[in-house]
């Protein structure tokens, strides 16, 4: 297989609506982030591919196994966290912590074991892993810079532009990601 095809097929995986939960947690983590922060807010995205290209490459590897059942059920619970510790940010007038990017590191790690079943699948059996799986981790940085930098971009224009308050916007956003995450949580709960 081509260098093209797995670009693609990991910038059109993120953007899976059947796979929402990475954009979720991508609205979850740069909510809090206008134009004036946008590096800090890309910084976050790269963390975050590192982290998932290195777990996905243990498990493409066969290195570490996990039950996948808890993984799924992980996924939605990394997006419920940043969404909360955004809110605690907002209203108690702190700045973003650096701690945001282990928060981060961390949650790529389980993201990256959670998409790798998917990948396995792209694989051909005689296909190297090494190649493809960098390829598809591009694709999946493209898209992901794409998906914060609008986030970033939508979020100046309602806070700056049309002087909504900061707060009762993470609330909305918020309450949005709840709708999504609840269901998610129920669905997958491994037990």
């Amino acid at each position: 297989m081509d260098f093209y095809f797995f670009v693609k097929e990991g910038f059109f995986h993120v953007l899976d609506l059947n796979a929402l939960d990475h954009i979720l947690f991508f609205i979850a983590i740069s909510m809090l982030f206008t134009v004036k922060k946008w590096k800090k807010a890309l910084l976050l995205v790269s963390v975050f591919t590192v982290a998932h290209t290195f777990t996905f490459a243990l498990s493409s590897y066969r290195i570490v196994k996990v039950n996948e059942n808890w993984v799924e059920f992980l996924i939605p619970i990394t997006i419920l966290i940043p969404m909360i510790n955004s809110i605690f940010i907002v209203f108690q007038n702190k700045k973003i912590q650096n701690s945001n990017y282990y928060f981060t590191f961390l949650f790529g790690m389980i993201h990256g074991l959670g998409f790798s079943s998917y990948f396995k699948i792209l694989l051909d059996k005689n296909d190297s892993i090494l190649a493809p799986l960098l390829e598809f981790a591009l694709g999946i940085e493209m898209v992901q810079i794409i998906i914060v930098s609008l986030i970033v971009i939508l979020n100046t224009i309602v806070i700056k532009y049309l002087k909504t308050n900061r707060k009762y916007w993470i609330l909305f956003i918020s309450f949005l990601l709840l709708l999504k995450i609840i269901p998610m949580l129920i669905d997958r709960f491994p037990f």
